[in-house]
C-alpha cells in the first residue's frame, strides 16, 4: 500500500512537531518546510531529523519560505503531497503590532500564494488542505463560549492577518472544490511551546527562580481568561479533519476557562512556591507565601494596545463530525510543562557547574 504523504509549513515549531510525530506514527512520508537559517532550529524535531540519519529519516525536510511563492511552487511540485498542512506563521500576537506588515506577509498572503501554488499545479483535485487559524480571530467576543457560528471581531494585525486567510481557504474551497479546512483552534500548549510565549514564560520563570536562575518574573495582563488546551492533543483534530469526505471549518477547545493569574499560581504552586496576591492593576504582585519575597509583577511594557480580554470555545462540531475530544486537562498541561521546565533548570546548573549564569 502506497505511502500517504504529507507536506508541513512550520515544522520546526511547536505545533509541526507535535503533528510530525502523529504523522509519522501513523505510517506517512513526512515533508518539512522551513526557512533557511544560519543557525539550527530543529531541536524540536531532532528526534525525526538530523544528518547522521540520512536516508533513514523520518521526515525530509525542505528549504522554503511562505514570503516566497516561487520557493512554495518548488517544493509542491517536488513532493507532489496528498495533505498539507499549513502551520507556518508569524504567531506572536504582541509583536504582531510592532511587525504589522510583516505578520501579513506571512500570515494572509503566504497562504493564498500556497494555495494559488496548489491550484497552478492543477492540485487541487488531490490534495486536502489544512490552514491554521485561531481563536484570536473573536476578538471583541459576541458570544460566550465561542463556536464557528460566532461573528469574528479581531483586535490586532496578527487576528486581522489570519482572518485573510480563513476567507481565503473558504474562498478557494467555494470558487475552486478545494478540499481546504480551517481549524479555529484555541489556546494550546505544550513543553515544545515557544519560551517568549507566556505560558511557556510562566513555567520557565517557576522552575528558574526555584533553582536560584531567576529573581523575579514580570507579565502583563494576568486577569486574561483563555481556554488552554494541550498541543498533542490538537494536532489530532488538525488530522482528523483532512479524513472527513467534506472540508469544513472547526473550533477546537476545551471549553473551559482559565485566567494566566491561575496558570501562575498553579506552575508555582508545583515548584512548592505558593502564591498570595497583593495590590491591583500594574501595582499588583505575586509574594511567596513562604518567605514573602515578591516573585510575580505586572508590566505595563506587555500589554497589548488592544486587548482580548476573555476567550472559551464549544467544540462540540468537532466532536459530533470528527470525533475529537481533548484529554489533558489544565492541570495536567501545566504539570507537564513545569515538570520538563524543571528538568531543563536542573540540566542548565549541571552544565554551569551550580553556578547562576
Amino acid at each position: 500500500m502506497t505511502k500517504r504523504v504529507a507536506l508541513i509549513t512550520g515544522i520546526t515549531g511547536q505545533d509541526g512537531s507535535y503533528l510530525a510525530d502523529l504523522l509519522v506514527d501513523k505510517g506517512y512520508e513526512v515533508h518539512g518546510l522551513m526557512r533557511r537559517s544560519s543557525s539550527f532550529n530543529t531541536d524540536r524535531i531532532h528526534h525525526l531529523y538530523g544528518e547522521e540519519r540520512g536516508a533513514n529519516s523520518a521526515l525530509k525536510m525542505h528549504f522554503g519560505d511562505m514570503t516566497d511563492g516561487s520557493s512554495l511552487f518548488r517544493v509542491l511540485k517536488e513532493v507532489k503531497p496528498d495533505e498539507v498542512y499549513n502551520l507556518a506563521a508569524q504567531s506572536h500576537v504582541k509583536v504582531s503590532f510592532d511587525k504589522p506588515e510583516y505578520t501579513a506577509d506571512v500570515n494572509a498572503t503566504g497562504v493564498l500564494r500556497l494555495l494559488e501554488a496548489i491550484r497552478l499545479l492543477d492540485m487541487g483535485e488531490t490534495v486536502r488542505f489544512y490552514q491554521a487559524s485561531t481563536s484570536e480571530l473573536f476578538g471583541n467576543v459576541q458570544e460566550t463560549p465561542q463556536s464557528e457560528t460566532t461573528p469574528f471581531r479581531p483586535r490586532s494585525p496578527y487576528a486581522i492577518s489570519k482572518h485573510f486567510a480563513f476567507q481565503t481557504v473558504v474562498n478557494y474551497r467555494d470558487a475552486y472544490g478545494f478540499h481546504a479546512s480551517n481549524g479555529i483552534l484555541f489556546n494550546h500548549e505544550g513543553p515544545n511551546r515557544g519560551e517568549t510565549f507566556v505560558s511557556r514564560k510562566i513555567t520557565r520563570a517557576a522552575a528558574a527562580i526555584h533553582h536560584g536562575l531567576q529573581d523575579k518574573l514580570h507579565l502583563g495582563n494576568i486577569n486574561s481568561r483563555r481556554d488552554w488546551g494541550h498541543a498533542r492533543d490538537y494536532v489530532e483534530g488538525m488530522w482528523l479533519m483532512l479524513q472527513k469526505e467534506r472540508a469544513g471549518d472547526y473550533v477546537l477547545a476545551t471549553g473551559e476557562e482559565h485566567s494566566v493569574r491561575d496558570f501562575v499560581q498553579l506552575a508555582f504552586e508545583m515548584v512548592g512556591r505558593p502564591l498570595e496576591w497583593d495590590g491591583s492593576g500594574i501595582e499588583e504582585k505575586g509574594i511567596d507565601r513562604k518567605t514573602g519575597r515578591t516573585l510575580i509583577e505586572v508590566d505595563p511594557k506587555f500589554y497589548r494596545p488592544a486587548e482580548v480580554n476573555a476567550l472559551v470555545g464549544n467544540a462540540s462540531k468537532a466532536r459530533d463530525e470528527l470525533g475529537w475530544v481533548h484529554k489533558t486537562s489544565f492541570a495536567e498541561l501545566v504539570v507537564e510543562m513545569v515538570e520538563a521546565d524543571m528538568r531543563r533548570a536542573a540540566d542548565s546548573l549541571a552544565v554551569s557547574g551550580g553556578v547562576r549564569v
